[in-house]
């Protein structure tokens, strides 16, 4: 009988944690998670390059590359994110999808907490009709909120909403749609440079049909995985991870492999 990949994943996450546990308290990873927003603004000089790449089990895949920047403290932060993405529609189409221009205000940053709201642009570079892009501009909004329970645990909580207007559908039509997503982690600190994660998370989003009839597709995913901080004498950080996303209820069957690569480093110093 072949085994689950949940179960894999948890026996992998049972063994990292009896092998790496420590006493006592450490410090935090304070870098984006995987699917789930940390909402911790970038200290200032300091630039984050993330790449994210999720392959699903249907063989599409979606690549992103996101560069933040504090301006020029970590009150506010600028960044951008350029995604690629294979699909299939009518054919397999793989391309730049919708670029997004973001601003974060970091509103509340005192232990145990921190709240930095964010404001997005979707600008429409993705083609709509190889089911790359919305054909449309749009508007997100984001609230991350990140709790930090005691030494070692850390949570991170999400609620987000996409207005696109005009968005056009593959098959011709366009309307006005409305999306939505929640989500939430829990991190554990084993070490100081490594952390279990787990994610859940669930999206609600509108496609837009031939006459401009709308339906709505939801996704739930959790996501156990691991990351890992490499520390340079330069100050430059380098943070590799990997999880796998699970589909439950209207994902079910659905899974795949998450990999994330941060590289952090100091551009100017404050004086």
């Amino acid at each position: 009988m072949r085994k689950k990949p949940w179960v894999a994943v948890c026996i992998m996450l049972i063994t990292a944690s009896l092998s790496f546990a420590e006493e006592g308290g450490v410090a935090r990873i304070h870098d984006n998670s995987f699917l789930i927003e940390e909402a911790y603004n970038q200290e200032p000089g300091v630039i984050q390059h993330i790449q994210a790449f999720h392959y699903q089990k249907d063989a599409t895949w979606s690549y992103s590359f996101t560069q933040e920047w504090p301006v020029p403290r970590e009150t506010h932060q600028l960044s951008y994110t350029i995604p690629v993405h294979q699909v299939y529609s009518s054919s397999e189409e793989t391309g730049l999808g919708d670029i997004a221009l973001n601003y974060r205000y970091q509103l509340i940053l005192k232990d145990p907490l921190a709240f930095a709201p964010r404001l997005s642009l979707l600008l429409p570079t993705g083609n709509y009709r190889r089911g790359l892009g919305s054909g449309a501009p749009g508007f997100q909004t984001s609230l991350p909120l990140s709790v930090e329970l005691s030494d070692r645990w850390v949570t991170h909580w999400n609620a987000g909403s996409t207005w696109t207007l005009n968005h056009r559908g593959e098959k011709g039509g366009k309307a006005d749609t409305l999306d939505f997503n929640l989500g939430a982690s829990a991190i554990y600190l084993l070490s100081e440079n490594l952390n279990l994660m787990c994610e859940a998370y669930w999206s609600s989003i509108e496609s837009v049909e031939k006459h401009g009839t709308k339906e709505r597709d939801h996704t739930l995913l959790i996501n156990p995985g691991l990351r890992y901080a490499i520390n340079l004498e330069s100050g430059l950080q380098i943070v590799p991870g990997i999880a796998f996303p699970i589909g439950l209820g209207p994902s079910h069957g659905d899974y795949g492999i998450f990999l994330y690569l941060s590289i952090e480093h100091t551009l100017w110093r404050e004086r």
